[in-house]
């Protein structure tokens, strides 16, 4: 019995050890008390968070630990800042994925002298175990796998409205933070020096604010970096659709028939990796310079009503609303895939499925089908919400490069003197851009080539960048 294994020595009690182990997080994991209705504290006796289980905290630990040797750039800007703090007195609210990648950036801006309240800006994407062990450090997290539309914005609300802390800095990822401060509390933004936004939807979000003369702060638009657009955007979503199609539904790409809706930087990656699996793989774009280069690149551009019948699956990859209609829905063949890897919620109209006359079926986490009267039946990928993040992981490398923009742009607004930023939308300086990819190329052990005196001054340079102007976005 374990008591026996306990009291034997060797392999077999360090055996039970770990197998007790996983079964207490396995167990915790699958509680389904609400964490708004538990009273749990820290080893420090702190309760300022709301998590699934403080208890995970070790696991989620052990996953930030992972996460911090793919992030180079995080940790060498961890390193610069032990003799300065560029963020003393910085006061940030942040609302993004919670995974063990945005652990490590929290941890950087707690670092480079910050205090930070967060919450995730998706229901389905933290991982219960690093919102544990962020808590169990001291950082005040309210976020869970799996919340209620009440339960995110309760989060919100909590990382905001706090007696005696008032933010000064947000960092968001679709604008829902900054738009509950405005609808909410918006006497708050007399004291924020600026906003950081990482996603189309809330950067859209923030130039509408701008055009109707209602942003009242300065923005950066982290997403139009190049170094997000390229990489996070490109490189990551190149490798995730397929993690995430793969872990939801099992299946095999070879001879697929497949839609994807939108070809920017998300549409792009998820093309080249279909493609490059057999796939048979169909673009819909509303920009003749994407659709000319989804063309170009050898793929077929329609409209979606003349596939829509005949696809296996259909991807979503534009950041807009309505994309993929009721209409649409209707007309899918028996057991189509559907799934968004945009930002938002919004590309794919489930509201619309929820009917009499339609049936749900949990197959598993994540997968839904959805059953007409006749028998045909859709499989529905984390209810239309973002595919890689819900229902698989990301190249924790990528999200360095994404992150570390993230913790540059927070240092530049927070620092600006005062005057240099209006109340307006900015784009990240190209210098930085070009900072945050030079902090990555050690990794690959790259060498840099240097321009002579003679060179640069042919090219109008300076030796040591910029080496593109700020408009240049680097679009394929």
């Amino acid at each position: 019995n374990r008591q026996a294994c306990r009291q034997s020595e060797g392999p077999v009690t360090k055996w039970v050890e770990i197998v007790e182990r996983a079964a207490s997080y396995t167990d915790s994991s699958d509680d389904e008390t609400s964490p708004r209705d538990k009273q749990q504290k820290n080893s420090k006796g702190s309760s300022d968070f709301c998590v699934k289980n403080i208890k995970q905290a070790e696991f989620g630990r052990r996953e930030i630990e992972i996460a911090e040797q793919e992030m180079p750039a995080l940790m060498a800007l961890r390193k610069r800042a032990q003799g300065e703090k560029p963020l003393a007195g910085a006061k940030i609210v942040g609302c993004t994925h919670i995974t063990a990648q945005t652990a490590v950036l929290m941890e950087t801006l707690g670092a480079l002298g910050a205090q930070c309240r967060w919450a995730a800006c998706n229901i389905y994407s933290t991982l219960n175990e690093v919102a544990a062990a962020l808590a169990e450090s001291g950082f005040p997290v309210f976020a869970w796998k799996g919340e209620s539309e009440d339960d995110f914005w309760w989060c919100i609300d909590r990382c905001v409205n706090v007696e005696g802390w008032q933010p000064n800095m947000i960092l968001d990822d679709g604008g829902d933070l900054t738009h509950w401060i405005y609808k909410k509390y918006p006497n708050m933004f007399k004291k924020i020096k600026g906003i950081v936004e990482e996603s189309v939807t809330g950067v859209h979000r923030l130039y509408q604010l701008s055009k109707a003369g209602k942003l009242c702060v300065p923005a950066m638009n982290v997403n139009d970096s190049v170094t997000k657009q390229k990489f996070d955007n490109l490189y990551c979503c190149r490798e995730s659709i397929l993690d995430g199609l793969k872990r939801t539904t099992d299946m095999m790409f070879g001879g697929k028939q497949v839609v994807v809706c939108g070809y920017g930087e998300v549409g792009k990656g998820c093309c080249a990796a279909l493609k490059a699996m057999g796939s048979i793989v169909y673009v819909t774009e509303i920009d003749p310079i994407c659709a000319l280069q989804a063309c170009m690149d050898g793929f077929r551009l329609v409209k979606l009503n003349e596939v829509i019948r005949q696809v296996d699956i259909v991807i979503t990859c534009t950041g807009n609303k309505n994309v993929v209609t009721r209409e649409h829905l209707d007309r899918m063949k028996n057991s189509c895939i559907v799934c968004n890897m945009g930002h938002s919620n919004t590309e794919i109209d489930v509201a619309s499925l929820r009917t009499p006359e339609l049936t749900w079926e949990r197959v598993r986490s994540q997968v839904d089908h959805v059953i007409w009267p006749d028998g045909k039946r859709i499989v529905l990928l984390a209810e239309g919400r973002l595919l890689n993040l819900s229902c698989s992981t990301v190249p924790t490398f990528v999200l360095s490069i994404t992150a570390t923009t993230q913790a540059l742009a927070l240092i530049e607004l927070y620092n600006a003197p005062e005057g240099r930023y209006k109340q307006d939308v900015y784009l990240l300086p190209k210098k930085m851009d070009e900072y945050v990819a030079s902090l990555h190329l050690p990794t690959f052990d790259a060498h840099l080539t240097e321009l002579t005196d003679e060179q640069a001054k042919y090219l109008g340079l300076n030796k040591n960048g910029p080496f593109k102007p700020n408009y240049y976005r680097c679009w394929f």
